[in-house]
């Protein structure tokens, strides 16, 4: 066994997929109330922390939806292919 320190994850915990994964038109909507609410934040003159998670909250989501649509377009391939 090893002893040595604990190995850091490969990927940030922030950038993990959810075990319950949204649809992809419910994650096309949160990245419209974030924009939403990224606009309004500006234009209210927010503290920049609170840009900054409105950011990443943005990130998230994008990646999120990214990932969604790369499923949802595999799972769609083998059955292209078997026709």
């Amino acid at each position: 066994m090893a002893c040595g320190p604990t190995l850091r994850p490969l990927r940030a915990a922030r950038f993990r997929r959810n075990r319950n994964r949204p649809s992809v038109e419910s994650l096309a909507a949160r990245i419209a109330e974030l924009v939403a609410e990224r606009q309004a934040l500006r234009e209210s003159g927010s503290p920049p922390a609170a840009i900054e998670r409105n950011r990443v909250q943005l990130v998230r989501a994008q990646w999120e939806l990214a990932h969604a649509l790369i499923d949802e377009h595999l799972a769609e391939a083998p059955a292209q292919t078997a026709a």
